[in-house]
């Protein structure tokens, strides 16, 4: 088993700190987005949609989404549980894991990658393979969309102590990649929102999150 990688992108980020709190020690081979090589030939043959990450089995059997990865190796090594231990938790944690991954995460890809300036990706809005030209429109409604995340993180993390409650779960994980993604368009959390700030300090202050 593999794990093809990018140490700046934060999607592989996601699985990189699914696989630390699990104490996996799973081998990575590390792929430059920033530079363009996840769409060049030799990455395309292991994964022709060029996105990263990529969980590769011993058989050759690959999965290239971040949450199909955390399930599958969830299923391997059960403890400890960050998607679920009920079919009430399982659905809850998905529905709020949506909710950070749509609000923060892919609203942030939105501004990021849909700025005519950004010499790397003008070209390419959309990730992964094929050319797709800047959407300039598209980076207020990333900002909005961002606007909403940080509203509801906040108003999630009153009471709890996580996302979910009381228990550090995939929520987490995503939700602080999307804010320091976030970070590389410079919107950070509103000073305001004091329970997003403590929550950020202590998962930011975990082992995974280094990982």
């Amino acid at each position: 088993m593999k794990l093809y990688d990018c140490a700046v992108a934060p999607n592989p980020r996601r699985a990189r700190m699914f696989i630390a709190e699990k104490g996996l020690d799973i081998p990575k081979v590390e792929v430059d987005i920033l530079g363009g090589e996840n769409l060049k030939e030799s990455f395309l043959a292991i994964n022709p949609r060029g996105l990263l990450p990529v969980l590769e089995l011993d058989d050759g059997t690959r999965f290239d989404e971040a949450m199909a990865i955390c399930r599958y190796l969830e299923e391997l090594y059960p403890e400890p549980r960050l998607l679920g231990t009920t079919p009430v938790e399982r659905a809850q944690i998905e529905c709020l894991q949506r909710k950070m991954e749509f609000d923060g995460m892919i609203a942030t890809s939105e501004v990021f990658r849909n700025q005519p300036d950004n010499e790397s990706f003008c070209y390419r809005s959309l990730p992964g393979a094929g050319d797709t030209p800047a959407i300039p429109g598209l980076i207020d409604r990333g900002k909005k969309s961002l606007d909403r995340f940080f509203y509801w993180l906040e108003k999630f993390l009153d009471g709890n102590e996580f996302i979910t409650g009381d228990r550090f779960t995939m929520v987490d994980i995503t939700a602080v990649c999307a804010v320091d993604f976030a970070k590389w368009v410079d919107i950070t959390i509103p000073e305001k929102n004091t329970n997003s700030l403590r929550w950020y300090e202590e998962v930011s202050a975990r082992p995974s999150a280094k990982a």
